[in-house]
């Protein structure tokens, strides 16, 4: 057996924070579904307390490039 490596903090989100998020986000669901709205709340808490692994900077998507006006495209 291999001994868990601890992860890092630039390490991507892992399957495992994917799913629970997932679950928690269920689970608040069900929970307005069902009007237990404290449950609902303490679940959104829990998923808002999950370390945040988005990257910090944001990456700009390159500029659009236009055709000019009337230009064929064949």
């Amino acid at each position: 057996m291999r001994a868990a490596q601890p992860p890092t903090e630039a390490e991507p989100e892992t399957t495992d924070q994917s799913a629970l998020r997932l679950m928690l986000s269920y689970v608040e669901a069900e929970c307005l579904r069902m009007g237990a709205t404290d449950a609902a709340r303490h679940a959104a808490l829990a998923a808002s307390l999950m370390p945040d692994s988005s990257p910090r900077e944001a990456v700009a998507p390159p500029p659009a490039t236009r055709r000019p006006r009337g230009a064929r495209l064949h």
